[in-house]
């Protein structure tokens, strides 16, 4: 793992680089954190993406300090507007593409918060999106013109994305975008985070769920190989 600094058009980031051990070209992935940022999950999927041979990226939205990040931040995605965030996340996708050993071909994954980002910025220029239980967004018809392939995982029991899969599909349909959308029985909001903030587990009921989890990524990787190769 290397910790770099990322320029953006609103100036440097921090962000954490994974890169595989096997010979390249490797496609590349912006991996996009949560509301909880950068942490231990970030790391470990960043990691597991590079040992499953892609060039992973995850750049740090609240490098410019938490506390003044989050309200712009979460006001911009509820808006549908992007701002800073997706200017950061496009920078991280540039800054894939530039590396002699990426092929050409740039996913972006993000997890709640990160994967409404992950939607909001899939028309712009990415070969495919993958966002875990994503904030809702305003429009998913108007934001999603234009769009990569999306492949979305959502839990059943998450309070936050109620109806959510029926929207999604339906825009993407209408939109002729190739897509793969599943709701995991039984599972709720963060069931692919492994180390979330256990006060938060007891009082919401969140919680880590293996089996959805794994299910969710071998579906994400045979959609890379069918879009990214």
């Amino acid at each position: 793992m290397a910790d770099i600094e990322l320029s953006t058009a609103d100036g440097p980031i921090k962000a954490v680089l994974e890169t595989p051990q096997t010979p390249g070209p490797w496609g590349g992935i912006v991996l996009i954190h949560d509301i909880l940022g950068v942490g231990v999950d970030a790391e470990n999927n960043a990691r597991m993406l590079a040992e499953k041979g892609y060039l992973a990226l995850a750049p740090n939205l609240f490098s410019r300090g938490r506390v003044r990040c989050i309200p712009d931040i979460m006001r911009s995605l509820l808006l549908g507007k992007g701002g800073r965030a997706v200017r950061d996340i496009l920078a991280a996708r540039d800054y894939l593409l530039a590396q002699e050993n990426c092929n050409g071909k740039v996913a972006v994954v993000g997890f709640c918060m990160g994967g409404g980002f992950a939607l909001l910025a899939s028309p712009q220029g990415f070969d495919a999106s993958a966002p875990f239980y994503p904030s809702t967004l305003a429009s998913y018809d108007k934001i999603l013109k234009g769009a990569c392939p999306v492949v979305a995982s959502f839990g059943q029991l998450d309070p936050a994305n109620i109806g959510s899969h029926k929207r999604l599909e339906n825009a993407l349909d209408k939109h002729g975008i190739d897509h793969d959308i599943k709701t995991y029985a039984g599972a709720t909001h963060s069931f692919a985070n492994v180390t979330p903030v256990e006060p938060l587990i007891r009082v919401t009921g969140l919680g880590y769920n293996a089996e959805a989890t794994d299910d969710a990524w071998s579906r994400i990787f045979a959609f890379f190989d069918a879009h990214m190769a």
